[in-house]
């Protein structure tokens, strides 16, 4: 479950920020995660809920948007969703066979679809007043 250790990079990146900006509590993170990485969302939620426990984290809404594969053709120039063959691989040395659905090629280059980037972070801070 490689889930679980990507969610703790998250986590320390989420805390850090929070940390950054003297915050009491994380609110909310939203993490932008693509098709191809095969994350499973509601993995990455128990993972989240896990990691968070006990920290400023606590509590906080996870919001997971799902990035779909985009490709460019080297061949006709399309540029858009990709199509692909295959179920999911959870195995790293087989290969995802990508395909232009314009023309079939398979010359093509991932444009999306394989991120997990913490899109944004937000977090309650302290008033502070003037004297």
């Amino acid at each position: 479950m490689h889930e679980f250790s990507v969610m703790q990079s998250v986590v320390e990146a989420i805390i850090g920020v929070a940390r950054e900006r003297g915050a009491t509590r994380v609110l909310s993170a939203r993490l932008r995660v693509g098709e191809l990485t095969f994350l499973n969302p509601d993995q990455l939620r128990f993972a989240f809920e896990v990691l968070t426990k006990g920290t400023i984290a606590e509590g906080a809404e996870l919001i997971i948007e799902t990035v779909r594969a985009k490709l460019r053709c080297r061949s006709c120039g399309y540029e858009g969703e990709a199509s692909y063959e295959g179920e999911e691989v959870h195995i790293p040395l087989a290969p995802l066979l990508l395909k232009c659905p314009r023309c079939g090629s398979m010359d093509v280059e991932l444009t999306s679809g394989r991120e997990c980037t913490l899109a944004s972070v937000r977090v309650e801070v302290p008033s502070r007043r003037a004297t």
